[in-house]
C-alpha cells in the first residue's frame, strides 16, 4: 500500500536561486503564510521556509507548484505526514 502512495505522488523539488527565489514541486497545500514564514505541506512532510520580506507570486495546488520571493534564510523540513487539509481548503470549503 505504502508503495502505490509514492508511485501517485507528485514529483517534490526545490530550486533555491541565490537565496532570493525559492520554486517548489510537489506541494499538496498550504498551512500559513506571513512576511517571515510559509508552511507548506507535501507528500514527503511540512515544509517551512523562514526568511524576511516573504510574498508567496505563484500558487497552483492543482499543478503543485509554489514560488516564493524574499530573503530566505532556512528551509525545515518536519518528519510528520502531510494532513489532508490546509489553510486554503479551510477558506474555499
Amino acid at each position: 500500500m505504502a508503495e502505490e502512495k509514492k508511485l501517485t505522488a507528485m514529483p517534490h523539488n526545490l530550486v533555491l536561486e541565490d537565496r532570493r527565489l525559492l520554486t517548489v514541486s510537489g506541494v499538496s497545500d498550504v498551512d500559513s503564510f506571513d512576511e517571515e514564514s510559509v508552511v507548506v505541506f507535501t507528500d514527503l512532510g511540512e515544509l517551512t521556509v523562514r526568511g524576511s520580506n516573504l510574498h508567496i507570486n505563484r500558487l497552483s495546488v492543482e499543478v503543485g507548484e509554489l514560488t516564493v520571493e524574499g530573503n530566505i534564510s532556512a528551509l525545515i523540513y518536519s518528519q510528520e505526514a502531510a494532513p489532508k487539509g490546509g489553510f486554503f481548503s479551510k477558506v474555499f470549503r
